[in-house]
């Protein structure tokens, strides 16, 4: 697998949107973030760093450990105690193999959405992108409204 043939392959999964994060990090997640989705795999960017993880993705606590056995796979960065796991190089798992455990991991993380964000990403494109449109513009004004300065009275 490559950064490439991976990002071809997680797109076809259902609900995904990507975005890169950090400057150099190329994340995907299960339902937009404005309805509550969640990340589900990072993809690091920068081929100048060492020893920095190539790819992470959560596993579940039933595969956790047993993975962390695997060589060439390592706790994930942050999120080890939610049960992601990173690999360091693209050669850890078959093209079959990372196809299984991307699903599995994508699986994972639609299921632990909200039955709100579900029943969005239910709905057909058109109304679940009138949906998520309305939700960034409601959190928006939301921002605008916690970002003026609040007036102070003279005593």
């Amino acid at each position: 697998m490559t950064v490439e043939s991976t990002r071809a392959f997680l797109l076809t999964l259902p609900h995904v949107v990507e975005i890169i994060q950090s400057g150099d990090n190329l994340v995907f997640w299960v339902g937009d973030k404005a309805i509550g989705g969640k990340m589900f795999a990072l993809i690091d960017l920068d081929p100048a760093r060492s020893n920095h993880p190539v790819i992470s993705f959560p596993v579940g606590p039933e595969a956790y450990g047993d993975l962390l056995e695997t060589r060439g796979l390592l706790p994930a960065p942050y999120l080890a105690r939610i049960h992601w796991i990173a690999a360091s190089e693209w050669t850890v798992f078959s093209t079959p193999e990372w196809h299984d455990r991307l699903r599995r991991a994508h699986a994972l993380t639609l299921a632990k959405l909200t039955p709100r964000a579900r029943t969005t990403l239910a709905l057909p494109p058109a109304e679940q992108r009138r949906a998520i449109t309305a939700r960034r513009h409601r959190l928006s004004e939301r921002e605008q409204t916690l970002a003026k300065p609040v007036k102070s009275r003279k005593r």
